[in-house]
């Protein structure tokens, strides 16, 4: 039995607190949150205790475990303080906004030894790891082209938009990780157009809610990535990859398979409303995962590194938008 502590207790911190209270395999021991109030409204519902002082959570020996929810701005402390107290941590993306900030709370985690993994939770949505399978199966031969769609149903508050880093750090980070995973390749060259299309506002954040990212990859392939803020129509993801034997997709994913058929009209079912209706079943999954890991004692999956790794695509991407020039990519 892992014994873990959840810090961070908003709307991803409950998200995480009832995968943790339904896992057979962990004791959710502590919520912990600066709100005391807060902390303990989700602590009620998954039989943990609650408190506002974080530091409590590493100087408790029955906590082994650490799952951090919290604010982003916080996330590079709490795993230098998870290194210092020997406990294992899994990890909301980004480890930080700051590049710089991240790659030294990811030294002092390898320097630790300690077991961590970075919760970039759609790689165990169940079609984009058979997707994945199929790739590196070779089924689709040497990887040519990539086509990658992430499409949000409404566009989310300027207040966050603010402090999210950007669209392509905040929204399209996990298809860069989505393309190194699902095809073993090295983004080399990215190259990035977008616009304020939804709200005109989201240009003095600044930002953009709708851009298209080219990337080149290390054996010469190409993968196109659309991300859009707001759709009419629902939360839209998909990824397809080609190669010199064949072509394997990972489609849009409806919510049911009825069809209604009436005089000159085809009526079929709908999309989820939103991103987390998608992918709702991946957060349960990782932790599994996770669990699985420290259970088998081997490096959970994805490592912080691939954090690292797929946060300089998002910073070269970034660069690539403001100055309207490809970007070679340092690895």
């Amino acid at each position: 039995m892992h014994r873990f502590a959840l810090v961070g207790a908003g709307f991803i911190g409950a998200v995480h607190a009832r995968s943790l209270a339904a896992h057979p395999g962990v004791e959710l021991r502590t919520v912990a949150d600066p709100d005391l109030a807060r902390a303990r409204a989700l602590a009620a519902g998954t039989g943990a205790a609650a408190t506002a002082d974080v530091a409590t959570v590493f100087a408790d020996p029955q906590v082994d475990a650490v799952l951090i929810a919290s604010s982003t701005d916080t996330h590079a402390a709490v795993l230098h303080a998870a290194a210092r107290a020997d406990k294992a941590v899994l990890c909301e993306k980004p480890i930080d906004l700051s590049l710089a900030t991240a790659e030294r709370a990811v030294d002092a985690v390898r320097a630790s030894g300690i077991p961590a993994m970075v919760d970039f939770n759609r790689r165990f949505d169940a079609n984009h790891r058979a997707l994945h399978d199929a790739v590196r199966a070779g089924e689709v031969g040497a990887v040519e082209l990539v086509q990658m769609t992430s499409r949000g149903p409404s566009l989310p508050p300027l207040s966050y938009l603010a402090v999210s880093g950007g669209q392509l750090r905040d929204q399209t980070v996990h298809f860069f990780d989505l393309l190194r995973w699902i095809t073993g390749l090295e983004p080399v060259e990215v190259y990035v157009a977008g616009a304020a299309l939804a709200d005109p506002a989201v240009a003095d954040v600044p930002d953009v809610d709708t851009s298209v990212a080219t990337l080149r990859l290390s054996n010469g392939a190409l993968c196109q990535i659309d991300s859009a803020r707001r759709t009419a129509y629902g939360y839209d993801e998909r990824i397809e990859v080609a190669g010199s034997a064949g072509m394997v997709e990972s489609g849009r994913v409806r919510t049911g398979a009825v069809s209604r058929y009436t005089t000159g009209t085809v009526t079929s079912t709908g999309i989820d409303t939103g991103w987390f209706e998608r992918m709702a079943a991946t957060y349960p999954a990782a932790l599994d995962a996770f669990v699985s890991a420290l259970d088998a004692g081997v490096a959970p999956e994805p490592s912080l590194e691939d954090g690292l790794i797929a946060q300089r695509v998002a910073e070269a991407a970034t660069e690539s938008l403001r100055t309207g020039r490809p970007v070679r990519i340092e690895h």
